[in-house]
């Protein structure tokens, strides 16, 4: 127990005057070497809502934006000549580097045979192919965004059980689905605080529980109007909570025995390894969903049914009367995503390149763990595959409340842009960091440096 009043004076385990002091600091040198970014952003960013032309790049802690000039592999160049590496890739949408060189190519290809035309290419049909090779013999759909992949797979789920709710975790995260964006309130299902212009109550449509909480998603499934459980394999875009050995297993009897089906979202947990964390670990949902970097950086989800699920479709899709399913988007299953996928399954997303992802993740969880321990820091290191996170508080962490509790906002996003500063970005929403096959060893032992350096200023 810390004496007198002193426990308020800390966050994570630093004097909160040192961490201001460094944050000050880094922001002037940030502004200091960005003059050009920062015009840019002047002459041209005020026709955009709020300045930027995603809301969520308000997210990142920098004073302002860099503008960037290019990105390659692990790199991105900005227009103040600042080489930058690159362990964000897009917050998993560019895992596999940005512009793979088979993808590029593939767009090269497709863009001289036309952008979209709402039917099927040879490269549809072979992508499904590889679909099922690399992931499962599921019955496939192509989406734009694992939002809609998400979206739609609930319509189904409603569909073949005839129940209205889905059993989410808390914390979760899934795409901005509505239905998703509940909390716990003393144990009640409440709308999560924050949401723009939701009027409706969510807790008709989702039933909200702790992550690891067999007991918990039971007495929740026990009320039968459950049509569907959707969870990541690990808890992710919060800090990052791995699930307990025996909890997916619980998951698939629970589910079976209620009568509700398994939904897994692979979208960040394809890091993983091949086929995900449901190959890697031999997981049975009936659902699969994943997206943002399956088809190499361009915008494209893919969601599969079990052949008993499809077949249950099926039959809900005969009985149903004419009109619309309320599933799919026009631009959805364009060839240039087919082209895109087919380049990413076949040629970027193979065994050798997640081995070395693998083996570079390990390096760079060593390294970070290893400054932290130095340091005497309260902080630990997860990782998932490819996908490395430090959180600025003890671990493990069990559930979403324990994660929120964790999120040191004001810690993070001083360490980030000391990061930056030192030439390494990482993601704005969390302390997320990607091994890409491209990304070479030089550049993780460059963050664990730069990493190790921020951890001296302020535990010093």
């Amino acid at each position: 127990m810390l004496p007198g009043n002193a426990m308020t004076t800390m966050i994570a385990g630093i004097d909160k005057e040192r961490l201001s002091a460094l944050a000050a600091r880094e922001a002037r040198r940030f502004v200091a070497t960005r003059p050009r970014s920062k015009a840019a952003l002047d002459r041209g960013a005020g026709v955009y809502l709020d300045g930027v032309p995603l809301h969520w790049m308000k997210d990142w802690p920098m004073p302002h934006l860099p503008v960037v000039q290019r990105a390659r592999g692990a790199r991105i160049m900005d227009i103040d000549g600042y080489g930058i590496d690159d362990f964000c890739l897009g917050d998993t949408g560019s895992m596999f580097g940005h512009s793979p060189e088979p993808v590029a190519r593939a767009i090269r290809h497709q863009a001289r045979r036309g952008l979209t035309y709402m039917l099927p290419s040879e490269d549809a049909l072979e992508a499904g192919r590889l679909l099922t090779e690399r992931f499962g013999a599921f019955r496939w759909q192509i989406a734009t965004t694992a939002t809609d992949a998400n979206r739609f797979a609930l319509r189904v789920a409603r569909a073949v059980t005839g129940r209205p709710k889905v059993l989410v975790f808390n914390g979760c995260y899934h795409g901005t689905v509505d239905d998703i964006f509940v909390t716990l309130d003393q144990g009640r299902t409440v709308n999560r605080p924050g949401l723009m212009g939701q009027v409706a109550d969510l807790s008709a449509v989702a039933v909200c529980c702790e992550f690891n909480d067999l007991a918990g998603v039971e007495a929740a499934l026990a009320q039968g109007d459950v049509a569907a459980i959707l969870t990541e394999p690990v808890m992710t875009n919060s800090c990052m909570v791995l699930p307990d050995p025996l909890f997916h297993a619980g998951l698939r009897t629970l589910a079976s025995q209620y009568g509700a089906l398994l939904i897994m979202d692979e979208t960040h947990t394809i890091s993983s390894g091949m086929g995900g964390y449901t190959a890697v670990h031999g997981l049975q949902p009936d659902i699969f969903v994943v997206g943002k970097c399956v088809a190499g950086g361009m915008p494209t989800a893919v969601w599969g049914l079990s052949d008993a699920v499809a077949v249950r479709y099926a039959q809900a899709d005969a009985a149903r009367p004419a009109g619309h399913s309320g599933m799919g988007t026009t631009l959805s299953a364009n060839p240039m995503q087919f082209a895109c996928l087919r380049a990413t399954l076949s040629e970027v997303m193979t065994d050798e390149a997640y081995a070395r992802m693998e083996k570079r993740a390990k390096r760079l969880a060593r390294g970070l763990d290893a400054a932290i321990k130095a340091h005497g820091a309260p902080w630990h290191v997860v990782r998932v595959g490819a996908r490395v996170e430090f959180i600025c508080a003890p671990g493990p962490l069990r559930n979403g409340a324990e994660a929120a509790l964790a999120h040191q906002h004001e810690v993070e996003a001083a360490v980030h842009v000391a990061l930056l500063n030192r030439g390494c970005l990482i993601a704005p929403f969390h302390n997320m960091m990607l091994i890409s096959p491209a990304t070479r060893k030089r550049q993780i032992d460059r963050l664990i440096a730069a990493f190790d350096e921020v951890l001296t200023h302020l535990f010093a």
